[in-house]
């Protein structure tokens, strides 16, 4: 990769977190990417808070240190847009040369900026934290690991394994995504999407000190149906197969029922038991791909609705 060009203007590095209810430890996410920038003289900064109607003290805060920090710039949502359009609304809302996407609860060390820096001055215009390892609990990881193998598989485009959005994006890289225009947009899957050389900088997982997690099932469900339909249409293609194999299965153990009953006319009882093994069966299968059909109408609604990823409430410290 070539090394960027000296450039006699300082280069302008934005930080951007998204927040909902993170009192215990915003001002910690504040102090530590401080001082991560103390030591990178080199480059000015600007730290990005989007927070998402937080009921607690979050935004009081904040606005503490944006009184005493011009560096520090909030954007207060009218009301909570979600886990997924807030952070990304706040990427585009980001002035910076490079943009380093950073979540609140302190699980994406503050201490990589550097290490994403050195390789976007290689020229690499995506930089992103992978986890090779977690603090987090066992089962979670793993069913995590699941679901990043089974999207890569189903993708239509490359997937990163083990990959949530923690990195730098060129300012190049910024521009493309507010062309996307995606009212639910699948941050992961964009990344990858665009297709640029990206460097990959592997990283351990800290756990969660302070607060619980503000995901759910509901969420990660959410996120993880999300994946599937903007980036698969295997969902829609299985239900076609699977039908149409069922179907001729179904009609074989017809065949050989009957020809059965033909043979031993007097003594062979059907009964109910695989009539209504069938039944759920057959049933069972339907559901499931109607939910997954209902999930590609509900896309396209939102489409078609072009709503605004969030409205804002107020801004604190972005100039006029």
């Amino acid at each position: 990769m070539n090394r960027r060009g000296n450039n006699k203007k300082t280069k302008l590095i934005s930080v951007m977190t998204a927040c909902f209810n993170e009192e215990e430890n915003i001002e910690q996410v504040y102090h530590e990417v401080k001082q991560v920038f103390k030591s990178l003289k080199q480059y000015r900064y600007e730290h990005v808070f989007i927070d998402n109607s937080s009921k607690d003290k979050t935004v009081e805060i904040l606005k503490r240190i944006a009184v005493k920090d011009r560096n520090v710039k909030i954007i207060v949502n009218a009301s909570n847009f979600g886990h997924i359009r807030s952070p990304f609304h706040g990427l585009l809302q980001t002035s910076g040369d490079a943009v380093i996407s950073i979540v609140a609860d302190l699980q994406d060390p503050p201490k990589m900026i550097a290490d994403f820096l050195r390789k976007w001055e290689e020229g690499y215009k995506i930089v992103i934290g992978v986890k090779t390892q977690s603090k987090e609990n066992p089962l979670i990881f793993l069913i995590r690991k699941i679901y990043y193998h089974l999207i890569a598989m189903v993708s239509e485009t490359e997937q990163v394994k083990n990959f949530t959005g923690f990195g730098l994006y060129d300012r190049d890289v910024i521009a493309i995504l507010k062309q996307f225009r995606d009212p639910s947009p699948y941050f992961r899957g964009m990344i990858a999407e665009i297709g640029f050389e990206r460097a990959e900088v592997p990283y351990t997982q800290p756990k969660r000190e302070k607060g619980k997690s503000k995901n759910n099932f509901y969420t990660l469900y959410d996120m993880a149906m999300l994946g599937f339909v903007n980036h698969s249409k295997v969902p829609l293609r299985m239900a076609v197969f699977i039908g149409f194999i069922v179907a001729v299965i179904s009609f074989l153990i017809s065949m050989v029922y009957l020809a059965y009953k033909l043979i031993y006319w007097d003594r062979f009882q059907l009964g109910m038991a695989p009539m209504v093994i069938g039944f759920f069966f057959l049933m069972s299968v339907q559901m499931i791909f109607i939910g997954f059909l209902g999930e590609y109408v509900s896309a396209i609604y939102a489409q078609v609705k072009n709503r605004p990823l969030v409205v804002e409430k107020e801004r604190v410290n972005f100039d006029k």
